[in-house]
């Protein structure tokens, strides 16, 4: 190894955290190292989180492995337990460079206590990969709790990045040639909560978008519907560098199960705001997560988050089946069958594959314009279609195409016009 090589398991926020720590271990000169950065989103990506360590150590049987995420602060004892880790970090010291500097003359296990955290700070990182797009993290952590969800205690409570970090850090990486921003979060609409004055998600992006001018596209990652506030909503109808394409955090269609999970919005909710997203911005599209057989649903119950796919006019699904995490309120609840949790969850991506293939089949014939990836065959439209292009293009370049097809794969195809 040349050079640290980190995996990233789990969602965007662990994407540019990884990006911040292959710098710092890097700087450290950390060459061997090999960091894993977990997720504890459910049972199930703990456990594979444990099967990529250990298949990790028999490819590379004299590599430093350092282990750290959200898997590794909620269960840090887990993780030191395996002889193939060298090191355990947690999610506020995976972020300091001194971490990874003395790295040889400190405790193999260093998890402190996320809850005492209080301020997300700008890490400045230079272009990933493509510089097609990358993600800049403006909040932290999250003050809600799910009955469903362990990641507070992985993340700490919510905290937001000033406005003025966010901007240089987005004007740093426009500046070098990324095309495309994401903005990043564990609850960003609770961004600016405790900030002076504070600002919501909404004045970030226009602060963004009139600071930057240069700044070709500007994408939000997952949030609550119901706390999008009219800021927001403002900028989707007037900014066309705001992309057309929004990840909600819905999780079921039933509100008997939305009571139990302890979720901010009721089913109405949901129509409503993609009713009125839709009206300020035709064309928008909606991804969702959705998790199928929660504790005590019925049949009946899973049959309105199916419908819920059509009432909203969804087009990407992410689905989880249920996993109980101990030290959740869900866990102690009535659980669902097994057997019956999978089949509901592929029943809902079966849903999701319809719903796509139908949108994707409509966009034949249409002309657009992809941010080329980094082998320069595949691109993303603004509604973050999957196009693979039929001649290489630049990567990072942001390419004017015509949709020509699709591919078996649930993508697009493309040429450059």
């Amino acid at each position: 190894m040349t050079e640290p090589s980190v995996i990233t398991l789990g969602c965007r926020l662990n994407g540019y955290e990884s990006e911040c720590m292959r710098a710092h271990a890097k700087a450290a000169g950390l060459d061997d190292a090999i960091i894993v950065n977990t997720c504890a989103v459910t049972a199930e990506a703990v456990r594979q989180a444990t099967q990529t360590i250990r298949k990790l150590r028999r490819e590379h049987p004299l590599a430093r492995i350092i282990v750290t995420g959200c898997a590794a602060q909620i269960e840090p004892e887990r993780f030191a337990n395996l002889p193939e880790v060298d090191h355990v970090l947690g999610n506020a010291e995976k972020m300091a460079p001194q971490t990874f500097a003395g790295l040889a003359s400190t405790p193999r296990v260093q998890v402190g206590d996320i809850m005492v955290q209080r301020e997300t700070l700008a890490h400045r990182i230079d272009p990933f990969a493509c510089r097609a797009r990358a993600w800049v993290q403006v909040q932290n952590g999250c003050d809600h709790r799910c009955t469903f969800c362990i990641i507070p205690y992985g993340r700490g409570p919510s905290r937001s990045v000033p406005a003025a970090e966010v901007v240089a850090q987005i004007r740093h990486l426009t500046e070098a040639g990324t095309s495309e921003i994401v903005l990043t979060g564990v609850d960003m609409t609770s961004y600016g909560a405790d900030l002076p004055d504070t600002p919501k998600l909404g004045r970030l992006v226009r602060q963004v978008l009139r600071a930057v001018p240069e700044l070709k596209r500007l994408r939000l990652s997952s949030f609550d519907c119901i706390e999008a506030d009219a800021d927001l909503l403002a900028a989707l109808a007037e900014e066309p560098r705001l992309m057309p394409h929004l990840h909600l955090s819905l999780q079921a269609g039933d509100d008997l199960v939305l009571k139990r999970m302890k979720r901010r919005h009721a089913r109405a909710d949901a129509i409503a705001f993609c009713t009125e997203a839709r009206r300020l911005r035709p064309g928008v599209v909606f991804g969702a997560d959705l998790i199928a057989g929660f504790p005590t649903e019925t049949e009946t119950m899973f049959s309105r988050s199916l419908d819920l796919v059509d009432d909203c006019g969804l087009t990407y699904l992410h689905v989880f089946p249920y996993s109980a995490r101990p030290g959740t309120p869900a866990a102690r609840m009535p659980q669902v069958a097994k057997t019956e949790i999978k089949t509901r969850a592929g029943r809902l991506r079966a849903k999701g594959e319809a719903v796509l293939s139908t949108y994707l089949d409509r966009r034949i014939g249409h002309s657009t314009s992809v941010a080329v990836e980094r082998c320069g065959t595949h691109g993303r439209t603004p509604e973050f279609c999957d196009v693979r292009l039929a001649a290489p293009c630049e990567p990072g370049a942001l390419v004017d195409i015509r949709i020509t097809g699709t591919t078996d794969r649930l993508q697009l195809t493309g040429v450059a016009l």
